[in-house]
């Protein structure tokens, strides 16, 4: 029986997918069986860290509005001071937050202290 190699159909397609693999290492960016196993892997992996990626994001907004008030007073932390934001029904996200951290620390300085003045936050002892 003659072999049969399927035309341009089959090219079109098998170059589409060197194309996906071309920043692929070694036999991953040669081989075509190997080039559909791991395009598959790599938009799996694609489609997860897209998730994680959201996650991270978010952890890292928190440490740093964390850490920048907790600068600015002992017992003031990031619970409380979203809290207090959310009881005075202000409308700030946790990316803009971190990034008013990071650019201007005094305007999130200002921020809490309106919200500490408002509140009739206690001060919290010193032998805590």
């Amino acid at each position: 029986m003659t072999r049969v190699t399927r035309g341009y159909i089959a090219r079109r397609r098998r170059t589409k997918m060197r194309l996906f693999a071309s920043t692929f290492r070694g036999a991953h960016s040669r081989l075509t069986r190997t080039i559909a196993q791991q395009k598959i892997r790599a938009l799996v992996s694609a489609h997860r860290d897209r998730g994680r990626q959201k996650r991270d994001f978010r952890r890292l907004w928190i440490t740093r509005i964390n850490a920048v008030i907790r600068e600015n007073r002992v017992c003031y932390n990031y619970s409380k001071f979203i809290n207090d934001l959310s009881k005075r029904q202000l409308l700030l996200n946790r990316k803009v937050l971190a990034q008013i951290a990071i650019l201007n620390r005094n305007c999130l300085y200002m921020i809490s202290n309106e919200i500490i003045k408002k509140e009739d936050w206690k001060e919290c002892p010193e032998n805590v």
